[in-house]
């Protein structure tokens, strides 16, 4: 086929693009002829079989936090959306994999962005409920709003409203060391 179209793989591209001539301005690729880089992975999640499984698996193994988790889960996402739309009754099994694969991490993501969510609106009630209280909130006080954010809401509420603003510092730099 690469040969029919007369595509040519370019030297600054990575193997699998093939690039068909400049009347055209487009290409074809191969997926399961490119590179297992992160950059590669959203690609390969389209692909089939093995090539698919180990790109599942790369996901997968992402750290939470890597920069290009988020963006390739989104596009699973909506790659999920179009199969779920299919809705095939005779789907392929591997599909079937992929699909359910792909709904996990999908949800952990979720789970991550909501659990990040409420921290940072906890850590926004202490420092606003500090402001209050105190005024400025200098560098002292910023030091602590994490530790205070540790505990439940029913035990940092009181504690801010109650102790002066040298008790606190007391109480939560000796819980920090």
């Amino acid at each position: 086929m690469l040969d029919n179209a007369r595509a040519k793989e370019a030297e600054n591209s990575p193997p699998g693009i093939y690039y068909l001539r400049d009347l055209y301005k487009s290409a074809i690729i191969v997926i399961h002829q490119l590179p297992r880089t992160p950059e590669t992975l959203w690609l390969r999640l389209l692909g089939r079989g093995t090539v698919q499984q180990q790109a599942i698996q790369e996901l997968e193994s992402l750290p939470q936090t890597h920069r290009w988790r988020g963006n390739v889960i989104e596009l699973v996402c909506h790659f999920l959306a179009v199969l779920a739309l299919r809705q095939n009754p005779e789907a392929d099994p591997d599909e079937e994999v992929l699909i359910v694969t792909l709904a996990q991490l999908y949800e952990e993501a979720i789970a991550q962005l909501q659990e990040e969510t409420r921290q940072q609106e906890k850590l926004r009630f202490v420092t606003n409920l500090l402001r209050v209280r105190f005024g400025e909130v200098e560098e002292e006080l910023l030091t602590i709003v994490e530790e205070i954010a540790t505990l439940p809401s029913d035990e940092f509420t009181p504690l801010l409203l109650q102790l002066s603003r040298e008790e606190l510092l007391e109480r939560f730099r000796k819980d920090a060391e």
